[in-house]
């Protein structure tokens, strides 16, 4: 019936501005994955705006949207979305060569970007042949090299062997400090808790406490997030 339409996210509203760092966090199924989608275009809402630079998403065309996607969201991915028939420098330069830039123009960007990140000694071999860190790591240069206005990650961390973590976390941070805009969800609190402007949690679907670092941990308000803060702060 009408009334058992289930929302996966409900009366959420939050800004994020330019140069910002926003983590947001929850348990399992509250709608953390459903929100990222929505920001970059991967699922359509059904109602509310996405607004960027006071530009409604929902009311680009289909070839507008492409080119949003392409050109001004980055997105990094837990399972890193590589190609594994393409080498690492293809698998980085594939979103630039589809965007029409010259031969020549790809290789430059791919190989300043990949240097800035570290990895300019693995751009020849296959992403089987290198370590999950190596293979976010690509993911984040992949995003880089497209300077998009906004980078969105959803749990970078969460598919990497523990002694991986550190190094991506790292880079994000480094990125955070050059003041590119990130929005993040992630179970990392020590790196929230460091590097985000902004902390949300989000449990079914709504958002119930949005605040700085420093508020969000040291004094959370809700019992929900006192909860989950709770269970897993160790």
């Amino acid at each position: 019936s009408k009334n058992n339409v289930t929302k996966a996210l409900d009366r959420v509203s939050f800004d994020v501005e330019a140069g910002e760092f926003l983590a947001i966090m929850g348990a399992s199924g509250s709608g953390k994955t459903t929100l990222l989608n929505c920001i970059s275009t991967i699922d359509t809402i059904s109602a509310g705006k996405i607004l960027l630079d006071g530009v409604s998403v929902a009311d680009l065309s289909e070839h507008e949207l492409a080119k949003f996607r392409r050109e001004r969201l980055g997105f990094v991915f837990q399972d890193f979305n590589l190609l594994d028939t393409l080498t690492i420098e293809e698998n980085i330069g594939l979103a630039l060569s589809l965007n029409h830039q010259a031969p020549e123009t790809v290789r430059s960007r791919v190989r300043e970007v990949a240097g800035k990140l570290g990895i300019s000694d693995i751009l020849d071999k296959f992403p089987y042949q290198v370590s999950g860190g190596q293979k976010q790591r690509v993911a984040m240069v992949r995003s880089l090299a497209m300077n998009p206005d906004v980078i969105l990650f959803d749990e970078p961390t969460s598919a990497l062997d523990p002694e991986m973590v550190g190094e991506v976390l790292d880079l994000m941070k480094s990125l955070a400090e050059e003041g590119m805009t990130m929005i993040i969800v992630t179970h990392e609190m020590g790196f929230a808790k460091e590097v985000a402007n902004k902390v949300l949690f989000i449990d079914e679907g709504m958002i119930l406490e949005e605040e700085p670092p420093e508020e969000f941990f040291g004094n959370p308000k809700n019992p929900r997030l006192k909860e989950f803060l709770s269970k897993v702060l160790i």
